[in-house]
């Protein structure tokens, strides 16, 4: 086999193989006799078949099928000759295949790009730094009060958060409009789900009352012939109901499973859970940011033939995000959606990959049995959990990469310019802003 390799543009290489073509003769023949034992033709016996007839039959499918087997062989061989590494299939090109001549042919690839990591030292991080207070427990007790409230009905005027049943019917210059008409329809005042305007002129209404309300369409309205348009709404008031929040009793605490110990130990149970949130966005806005200075200060070519890949999957999780049950051909998503993110996600995956070897990361099973012990300890029956894991390969090997990442991440830190930033529960818990539009192409929010 003689094999010629040759750097076109960039990561692209072509390489043209060229195989005896003895060797090709050789297993057409080969071929061809396994053809004739196994091949049915009416006029012949089984496995009597001639050789002639069989070649006049299946000859050329033949020496296109063995031809195929010698290329995907041989360029196997010749990358490891080589000591290339394809990132991808390769597009094969200029075949020669004929008889009595030797097989020829052009494999057009991209290869891996050579990584040489810049230091660490370059990539600052802003370390969250925060506590969960006895302000913070009260007020999250009081959210989960507000989440678990119901509406009450009351006799009197309706106001803010009050919830309203009413009748409805809309009209512009005096007509009718499609979706403008509704009964028994539920509207909570100050919730911004009706048209400007709407909620507040129904403030100070009481059951059975009767008002029309004027307003205008915004200009941004979904309905194309109702954009800016003013409208009349006459509106009858079934019913006020206001909220009314459960009281913090033994019932309420056993639906965060909290069976005995009452407020005591309700509290130390939704501390303990905002300490968890908490460390957790902590853990994450430093991932986000260790990736980020990572990626800024190694820029590296990206095989196209990988992005290709992670479009592909970033568009089939898209489909089922939107409901797998559809049939969706991913065709029909344009690419340009995924192009930033496809490409980010590559260029780290490579710099990731290339921080373990380089720095001979090897996963901490110690770490691996800490997170899975965690993860289990959320259900009922940890044990059964913790097995599950560990006599699953597939689950296992996915705990062991999140570990392997986390040990990359803490190289990162450790070496990065970090400076811890005082901050309240509400602000490190809340997700890091979005990049400027500007630069959102270039390096948008880590997964």
């Amino acid at each position: 086999m003689q094999v010629t390799l040759e750097t076109t543009s960039g990561l692209e290489r072509r390489m043209r193989i060229s195989v005896p073509g003895e060797e090709l003769e050789t297993k057409v023949a080969e071929k061809l006799k396994q053809t004739a034992q196994q091949v049915k033709i009416k006029g012949f016996r089984p496995g009597k078949v001639p050789l002639r007839e069989v070649k006049r039959r299946f000859g050329d499918g033949i020496r296109q099928e063995v031809g195929s087997e010698i290329m995907q062989s041989s360029f196997a061989a010749a990358v490891q000759q080589e000591s290339v590494s394809p990132a991808g299939m390769p597009q094969i090109e200029d075949v020669k295949i004929e008889a009595g001549q030797d097989l020829e042919f052009t494999a057009v690839f991209e290869v891996f790009p050579e990584i040489q990591l810049l230091g660490f030292e370059g990539i600052e991080i802003e370390r969250p730094v925060a506590k969960v207070t006895p302000a913070d427990v009260d007020k999250m007790i009081e959210t989960l009060q507000t989440q678990r409230a119901e509406f009450v009905e009351v006799e009197r005027a309706c106001d803010t958060d009050d919830q309203v049943n009413i009748d409805f019917e809309g009209t512009v210059d005096g007509e009718l409009f499609d979706g403008g008409k509704a009964e028994g329809s539920d509207v909570v005042i100050g919730s911004g789900s009706m048209i400007p305007g709407f909620e507040e002129g129904i403030k100070g209404m009481k059951a059975g009352d009767s008002k029309d309300v004027s307003v205008t369409f915004p200009e941004d309205y979904q309905a194309e012939d109702l954009k800016g348009k003013a409208a009349v709404f006459a509106i009858k008031v079934n019913k006020v109901s206001e909220s009314s929040k459960p009281e913090l009793n033994d019932a309420f605490f056993e639906q965060f499973g909290v069976k005995e110990g009452g407020m005591d130990a309700f509290r130390n149970e939704v501390s303990a859970n905002m300490e968890k949130e908490l460390g957790a966005a902590t853990k994450s806005k430093v991932k986000n940011q260790a990736l980020d200075g990572l990626q800024k200060v190694n820029e590296i070519s990206l095989p196209k033939a990988l992005i290709d890949q992670e479009i592909e999957r970033l568009k089939q999780e898209a489909i089922q995000q939107f409901g797998g049950q559809m049939n969706i051909d991913t065709s029909m998503l344009p690419s340009e959606m995924f192009i930033s993110q496809a490409e980010k996600r590559v260029s780290l995956g490579l710099l990731v990959n290339s921080i373990v070897e380089q720095h001979e990361v090897k996963v901490d099973d110690d770490r691996v049995k800490t997170m899975i012990h965690d993860m289990a300890s959320s259900y009922e029956d940890p044990e059964q959990v913790i097995n599950y894991y560990y006599n699953d390969q597939q689950q296992l090997a996915q705990i062991q990469n999140l570990v392997l990442e986390d040990q990359v991440i803490d190289l990162i830190v450790a070496g990065a310019k970090v400076s811890d930033v005082e901050q309240s529960y509400e602000e490190a818990i809340k997700p890091a802003a979005p990049a400027p539009v500007e630069e959102a192409s270039e390096e948008p929010s880590a997964d």
